[in-house]
């Protein structure tokens, strides 16, 4: 059994750390280039984005044919983590969310045409996405099957009305993928369909307030009320919503962990140059039994959550739908980021909660891991389910339970 990364991979790996050191680091350094939203601005952001294409460091997951790396998930999973050692690093190389996950799963299901209409701007990284799914209450949430939102075909075209909310990225997206419900069928009773901003019958509500930090275009609420769309811009085939959610949403959720990581380790590294100078009653606070137990702990549950995050990798690019490995990842990494994050501020005391450094932050947003792309409790349900099921088995080497679901 091998741990390393092969050769080009590795050498890659350390391009990237070599990028964000010299281009994207220095910027978080400078208040101008924190949005109001308390991200990188867009102007600013596309002036490092072209370093990074320039650099060939650009769009990790997507297809050459449209100026991406085409790497495989494994590789994915070093390039990101290093790219996050900055707030703004993934955005700078392409491999943020959401339209990561949505140019993953454009890649996989959309036909040619679609690829070229709606994946290869995005690639591109001239419009930004969306992907449509949550609901406010009674509509689907974790659950996707409660979802409301409805598509009624009339022709050939669709018809739709419903409400979303909690979209990332939603404001001043161009490319859209929406689930609305086709059938009251539990199997095939969701569709995903495309649609550009400009198309009349719908609207953002409001741009909801968060915790924050926000992704660029933030969390909104959306209303449709007639949004035509014509039938080649379904994905997959009517009714397929539920496979086409299984397609996006475990690599999704995998590429979370890879840019928490990332954002653990600095967390971490923040907090160790402090410890290393800071002096209080005699002593620095590196060499105090305390704080050294503090940050052994996180050490430990970083490289845990690296090693989960590269085996759900490894699974995927096997052909796996690696879904037990993915929710573990995500659970654990989740949780670490957040400590990660919180043993950082204890140890810098006053400094920590300051925003002289980035890690309050990485605190604010760690907050958000819990939930985002399946809250924690559903992904320990779905762990005991497979435990359940799997008796003995549930523990093995190997690709394990079937292929994914994108033929």
């Amino acid at each position: 059994m091998d741990f390393s990364l092969p050769p080009e991979i590795e050498e890659l790996r350390l391009r990237v750390r070599a990028f964000i050191e010299e281009h994207v680091l220095p910027l978080e350094k400078d208040p101008v280039n924190f949005s109001e939203h308390e991200n990188i601005p867009q102007d600013r952001l596309d002036a490092v984005r072209v370093k990074a294409r320039a650099a060939g460091l650009w769009a990790p997951q997507s297809p050459k044919e449209y100026g991406g790396m085409e790497l495989p998930i494994v590789a994915w999973a070093a390039v990101y983590e290093e790219a996050a050692r900055s707030l703004f690093g993934p955005l700078a190389i392409n491999c943020m969310a959401p339209d990561d996950g949505n140019m993953n799963m454009l890649r996989l299901v959309g036909t040619q045409a679609q690829k070229d209409k709606w994946l290869a701007p995005i690639v591109a990284g001239k419009v930004r996405s969306a992907f449509a799914m949550t609901e406010p209450a009674p509509g689907g949430g974790s659950d996707p099957t409660m979802i409301r939102t409805r598509a009624e075909k009339k022709g050939g075209k669709y018809v739709i009305h419903g409400r979303k909310w909690f979209i990332t990225g939603a404001d001043g997206a161009a490319h859209y993928i929406l689930m609305a419900r086709t059938s009251d069928d539990k199997r095939k009773g969701l569709t995903a369909f495309l649609y550009h901003k400009d198309q009349p019958g719908w609207r953002i509500v409001r741009r909801i307030g968060i915790l924050g930090p926000e992704e660029h275009g933030g969390h909104c609420e959306l209303e449709f009320d007639g949004l035509e769309v014509p039938e080649e811009n379904v994905l997959l085939g009517e009714g397929e919503g539920l496979r086409l959610m299984q397609v996006r949403l475990g690599p999704a959720r995998l590429t979370h962990c890879m840019r928490w990581t990332g954002w653990a380790k600095r967390c971490v590294e923040v907090a160790q140059a402090y410890v290393a100078e800071r002096e209080g009653f005699g002593i620095k606070l590196a060499d105090r039994e305390s704080v050294q137990m503090k940050l052994g702990e996180i050490g430990q549950q970083i490289q845990i959550s690296r090693l989960l995050t590269m085996h759900a990798a490894w699974m995927l690019d096997q052909g796996g739908r690696a879904r037990k490995e993915v929710s573990m990842a995500k659970v654990h990494v989740a949780d670490t980021l957040h400590k990660a994050a919180d043993v950082a501020i204890q140890l810098q005391g006053a400094r920590g909660f300051s925003k002289d450094t980035p890690v309050e932050w990485i605190y604010r947003a760690a907050r958000a891991a819990r939930l985002v792309d399946g809250a924690s409790e559903v992904h320990m349900m779905v762990l005991a389910k497979f435990m359940a099921t799997e008796g003995r088995d549930f523990w093995q080497w190997g690709p394990g339970e079937g292929r994914r679901n994108d033929k």
